[in-house]
């Protein structure tokens, strides 16, 4: 009878732990679009559109806050204007109205923040995103553009109970452009508009 009770004591404990991490770690995936842009002096001011892929994990640390990590893919494009050629020397003419792709590995690291409900929370975070896509698009030797950007993310996300929906704003801090010969042209600052659906697993 003893070793009954202890065994059901320990399947118990067992079940309750389970329950109380699945209900404070979730993860899952998302995907959807990316409206970006490159603000900057020789490309069109409008922002395309692109994608983005990946996955997330979700931390609740306390009632009404908690924190999440993703690792995203994510896609963006845009163009150089007819006077870029003319504000940068290491180009030539054939680089005006040039379509440019960024592809981004990001790993976002936002505050989870509900707002008056578990379901719909206030993103806030850094963003850190390494450049895989080739940085010579200009044809120079050098590197076009830098290897790595820092941004910030403003966003919300409702959590239903499988799916989520989410928008953020994506504002890049550092100035990515590397061409040596860059002087009083401004800096090159990635921006972002994102939407998302993803599935919680």
């Amino acid at each position: 009878m003893k070793k009954f009770l202890l065994a059901v004591v320990l399947l118990t404990a067992t079940a309750v732990s389970s329950v109380n991490a699945q209900s404070l770690l979730r993860w899952g995936v998302k995907g959807g679009a990316n409206l970006g842009k490159l603000d900057g002096q020789g490309f069109d001011d409008g922002f395309n559109l692109g994608y983005h892929l990946g996955g997330f994990v979700q931390l609740n640390l306390v009632k009404g806050f908690g924190v999440q990590g993703e690792l995203i893919f994510s896609s963006t494009k845009t163009k150089t204007t007819d006077q870029f050629s003319d504000i940068y020397e290491d180009v030539n003419s054939s680089d005006d109205r040039k379509n440019i792709k960024l592809n981004y590995l990001s790993i976002p690291l936002l505050a989870n923040i509900d707002l008056g409900t578990k379901r719909l929370k206030l993103q806030l975070g850094p963003q850190f995103g390494a450049l895989v896509s080739d940085k010579k698009v200009f044809g120079a030797a050098q590197n076009a553009f830098k290897g790595g950007e820092i941004s910030g993310v403003a966003g919300l996300w409702l959590q239903l109970p499988i799916v989520n929906v989410s928008a953020r704003y994506i504002i890049g801090f550092n100035d990515v452009q590397n061409i040596s010969s860059v002087t009083n042209t401004g800096n090159w600052k990635n921006q972002a508009i994102q939407l998302g659906v993803g599935v919680t697993l």
